[in-house]
């Protein structure tokens, strides 16, 4: 098994990949959420990300399934030592926002919910500017205080808002974001790597980078327009932003490199991530044991200062 990584200063540590809990009520079942989950901690990963929205868009769903199933499975399988758990708050139209009263709230909502005394690493879902930071980042103090959560992160923060955030911690001697999780994959590099790259590794915070595969395109499973149709789900959303030059100049280097290792190109995108510098954690989401078992390889492609080399130069922009 790969070396653990700490999660900024926060004293949690983490195997390279992480699972996204928010295919769990929406693409797997409960089922088949429980199976991924055994297979995941059973081949020694263990941090797992969901959210107290997961999954209010699928018809029917009201939010909180996400959290409801994982839950069961810590009851059903006894396992929830063995997990870094990592939840959010403040993008679920039921406690939206980040103001003190609404964190309270939430974290009863999502330690009910997940079945568990404490969460391991509650995030921030997305900014929220109507609220001020330092009373934000109190509600979260008061919740660490009173043993309720261990570290705090933020999610789909700006590079100004995260350095606001963190001098706010340090003036007033309040927890700060240990975690960053931004959108950040070989395709989507500029948004991240200009701004949000230099400040997380000058304070030592962790990175769980969502939208690791670009919605499945680095896998391969997009080549030509007429590919929308293998998801109804978002197939054509995926071939309109990355079907492209671009987007196939990087395929045909992650096809190049994956032969060179005897690899999948879902694998090399990992290993690419897993090997950026501040990347602590990739996000992954599965909806089959076998299409899991498959990414977790990932962590065992060790990428040469070559591969890096060419696969930064196909996904330069144009």
């Amino acid at each position: 098994m790969t070396a653990l990584r700490d999660l900024g200063r926060s004293g949690l540590s983490v195997h390279p990949i992480a699972f996204g809990g928010n295919v769990f009520g929406w693409s797997a079942d409960e089922k088949t959420s429980f199976d991924l989950l055994d297979a995941f901690v059973d081949a020694g990963f263990n941090l797992v990300d969901t959210a107290d929205a997961y999954s209010a868009w699928v018809p029917g769903n009201a939010g909180g399934e996400s959290e409801s199933i994982l839950g069961r499975w810590f009851k059903r399988s006894g396992k929830r030592d063995q997990v870094v758990l990592a939840t959010k708050v403040a993008k679920w139209a039921e406690r939206p926002g980040l103001s003190a009263d609404n964190i309270a709230a939430a974290v009863e909502d999502s330690l009910r919910r997940l079945q568990t005394d404490v969460i391991d690493l509650y995030q921030a879902h997305e900014d929220d500017q109507s609220t001020p930071l330092e009373t934000t980042l109190a509600a979260f103090g008061r919740l660490i205080d009173q043993g309720k959560v261990r570290a705090i992160g933020a999610s789909n923060y700006s590079a100004s808002r995260l350095r606001d955030a963190l001098a706010v911690s340090a003036d007033y001697a309040l927890p700060r974001y240990e975690t960053l999780q931004p959108e950040y994959n070989l395709y989507d590099r500029g948004g991240y790597e200009a701004e949000l790259e230099p400040l997380v590794r000058e304070q030592q915070i962790g990175v769980i980078s969502y939208y690791s595969l670009a919605s499945g395109f680095l896998s391969g499973k997009y080549r030509r327009a007429d590919d929308a149709a293998k998801s109804s789900a978002r197939g054509r959303s995926v071939v309109d932003r990355y079907l492209n030059p671009r987007g196939l100049r990087i395929l045909t280097a992650l096809d190049d490199i994956a032969g060179t290792h005897g690899a999948s190109p879902s694998q090399v995108a990992l290993a690419w991530l897993i090997a950026r510098p501040g990347i602590t954690a990739p996000i992954v989401s599965a909806t089959s044991v076998e299409q899991l078992k498959d990414v977790l390889a990932a962590a065992q492609v060790t990428l040469s200062a070559q591969d890096i080399a060419q696969l930064d130069a196909a996904s330069a922009e144009d």
